[in-house]
């Protein structure tokens, strides 16, 4: 994710300050400098870092910090709070028409940003908030496109409307929201036409479409990989046709972080998402809290509740049978497939533990620690078992586990140790029994040893 090489580099500050009783001022600008270096690094604009630095030191370096119970600890919470108020202080949603009143919102950015994808993203959290959104193709020099906004209407479960490429944007847009009026659409998401670069075209054609069409919401969506440029485009975009809100794509790259620690400050717009992934449902809304928790490595469990309860439902039966068989150590083979079923649905392992405040594991640890790719290899030989063998794995005999280990093209010796940490796990739930299970009938997760 975005913010691994900048939070590994904060964590190494903030160790140092942890082991020291007192500090001096000398101390506290040592850390603070080291701090700067770090955002510099990660792409934050420089007139940026300049400012928070300055805001930063004039609190660190009072007398009631630096005589303090616990200075280190103060440096860390002030660094913490002005990054919170850097990005924004509150999380902001999307401005919504009162009523059934039709909401029209007009995507735009440059080409290659993943606006398209985006666009459908947010009409299925708006689904999800009881919303019927209306998916407009008016981007009408790229046939495909069209043809993706359609896809993806179709996988969101939500209506598209589009009139070819023959026609105006303009006139789509127009046509577009009398469709939503007759067909009972509260919701209407023009996805507009990209372009490689900034152009007076493109604004032209964006202006047209606001002095046409009561545009209430003109989202701007950045591609985090570029880092500065992203910051850099997000303000001329503002300045020429007004944005109400940016989001972030592809913050599950290399990103460096520089866009989301720079684009409140320098446009004056909240940043309303994140995109952390491909796949439809990986767009997360932005808590500046939750952001600079993570950047400082202080964990983001709200969010990875929230993750568990979009993407995992279990029957309420089915799980308290499951738990009641961990508590007896009797987890099977079955058991630890829908762990990693529901462990893929939120990003995998590396993403989930990446959330968890206090691992005291930096990113470059987990790289080191966590193999995804052995992973798979586990679960390749679970699922070269037969559902007997899966089911009762006391029965799995010499004979079986080398047809397992051929059918899942490893080492018969990897099928042994396997095996033998799988019999270890089900012992240690037997012994935690507490420790395996959530509040609520969704959300609860389960991780396989």
């Amino acid at each position: 994710m975005a913010f691994e090489s900048l939070t590994d580099k904060l964590q190494n500050v903030f160790k140092g300050l942890r082991k020291k009783g007192r500090l001096t001022e000398e101390d506290v600008k040592k850390a603070l400098k080291e701090v700067k270096m770090a955002l510099l690094e990660a792409d934050v604009s420089f007139r940026v870092v300049k400012q928070f630095m300055k805001s930063v030191e004039e609190r660190a370096v009072g007398e009631e910090v630096l005589n303090g119970l616990n200075p280190g600890q103060m440096v860390i919470k002030i660094v913490n709070e002005e990054m919170i108020a850097l990005m924004g202080s509150e999380t902001t949603e999307i401005a919504l028409q009162p009523g059934k009143a039709i909401t029209v919102i007009m995507m735009c950015g440059l080409q290659g940003a993943g606006k398209t994808t985006t666009t459908a993203k947010i009409a299925g959290k708006l689904k999800l908030k009881g919303k019927k959104s209306l998916l407009v193709a008016c981007d009408v020099y790229r046939p495909a496109a069209i043809k993706q906004l359609e896809l993806n209407a179709q996988n969101q479960g939500v209506d598209f409307f589009s009139m070819g490429d023959g026609h105006s944007p303009v006139n789509i847009a127009k046509a577009a929201i009398e469709h939503a009026n007759k067909n009972g659409h509260n919701i209407v998401i023009l996805d507009t036409a990209g372009r490689l670069h900034v152009d007076s075209d493109m604004m032209e054609e964006l202006k047209a479409i606001k002095a046409n069409v009561d545009v209430h919401q003109t989202l701007l969506v950045v591609d985090a990989m570029t880092g500065q440029d992203a910051v850099n485009v997000a303000s001329e975009f503002n300045d020429q046709i007004g944005v109400d809100g940016v989001v972030l794509s592809k913050m599950d790259g290399d990103a460096r972080g520089g866009a989301a620690l720079s684009v409140r400050a320098v446009t004056g717009k909240p940043i309303l998402y994140v995109g952390m992934g491909e796949k439809l449902s990986d767009l997360e809304q932005f808590h500046p809290d939750r952001m600079a928790n993570r950047i400082l490595g202080m964990g983001d469990v709200l969010t990875l509740i929230e993750k568990a309860q979009e993407n995992i439902e279990i029957d309420e039966d089915k799980e308290k049978e499951m738990m009641s068989r961990m508590k007896k150590g009797k987890f099977d083979f079955n058991d630890y497939l829908e762990s990693m079923k529901q462990m893929k649905k939120m990003g995998g392992l590396s993403a989930i533990l990446g959330m968890m405040p206090g691992m005291g594991v930096s990113a470059a640890d987990l790289e080191g620690q966590i193999d995804e790719k052995q992973m798979a290899r586990m679960e390749a030989i679970v699922l070269s078992m037969t559902p007997q063998e899966r089911a009762n794995p006391k029965i799995l005999n010499p004979k079986r586990k080398h047809r397992i280990a051929k059918g899942a093209g490893v080492d018969i010796a990897v099928v042994n140790r396997f095996i033998k940490q799988f019999e270890q796990s089900q012992k240690m739930m037997k012994q935690l029994p507490g420790m395996m299970g959530g509040r609520g009938k969704r959300g609860r997760m389960r991780f396989p040893f």
